[in-house]
């Protein structure tokens, strides 16, 4: 198998969300076990939308204005180093120098690139959904990455927590899929086993450089 490649989602994949959801109970204030216990069950009940715990405690709140007015305060949600899982900007350096291209593509805001590329990273495209106008699950959004590297498709991996939004469509837009089990949507979609779609299954990203060096 040749693999040029690799991309990685950014929620729960390299980033670890735990401050990010913390933080938004806390701005609502609903106890965090509680709002944390509802986003659980809005992914076992196999909703895809992350934003169907604000539409249960707030119904009609503009979560756009609500990050606004958080920004304003003071309390904005934008990715630091601190949220890297500490598994993440070791992979991505070992990856990087064994010669693979590096991406960070997700289903984020546009301001997330701008702290993406901040945090040192070896990375050589970093994007958002926002930005292409295009989210997961969509196979386009994929399509998007294969042109932005110029590469076919089969000749990227793309690493994911998600059975819906990133293993799946990866797969069927004929990239490597790589699942890796950790976060919610992981353990609720995938405690045990490999998703027969993944080319890969990783608990962390540390097994990662050399789960690709055996593919290869």
């Amino acid at each position: 198998m040749t693999l040029r490649a690799v991309v990685f989602d950014v929620g729960e994949t390299i980033v670890d969300e735990t401050r990010a959801w913390s933080a938004w109970a806390d701005w609502l204030g609903i106890p965090r076990l509680t709002f944390l216990a509802v986003c659980g069950a809005v992914i076992a009940r196999d909703i895809p939308d992350y934003r169907e715990p604000f539409r249960i405690f707030r119904p009609g709140m503009d979560l756009s204005d609500e990050l606004r007015k958080r920004e304003i305060a003071g309390v904005g949600d934008a990715i630091t180093a601190d949220d890297l899982y500490p598994d993440a900007a070791e992979c991505l350096r070992t990856l990087h120098e064994a010669g693979y291209r590096i991406g960070v593509v997700g289903n984020q805001p546009a301001r997330a690139e701008a702290a993406l590329a901040g945090l040192g990273l070896p990375i050589d495209l970093v994007a958002s959904s926002a930005t292409w106008g295009v989210e997961k699950p969509d196979l386009r959004f994929f399509e998007r990455i294969a042109a932005e590297l110029a590469l076919p498709a089969g000749e990227i991996a793309y690493v994911g927590d998600r059975l819906d939004n990133d293993v799946r469509p990866a797969a069927a837009a004929g990239m490597r899929a790589i699942f890796i089990r950790r976060g919610p949507w992981a353990w609720i979609q995938q405690p045990t086993g490999s998703p027969p779609e993944a080319t890969v299954t990783v608990e962390s990203l540390a097994e990662l450089p050399g789960a690709l060096g055996r593919l290869a």
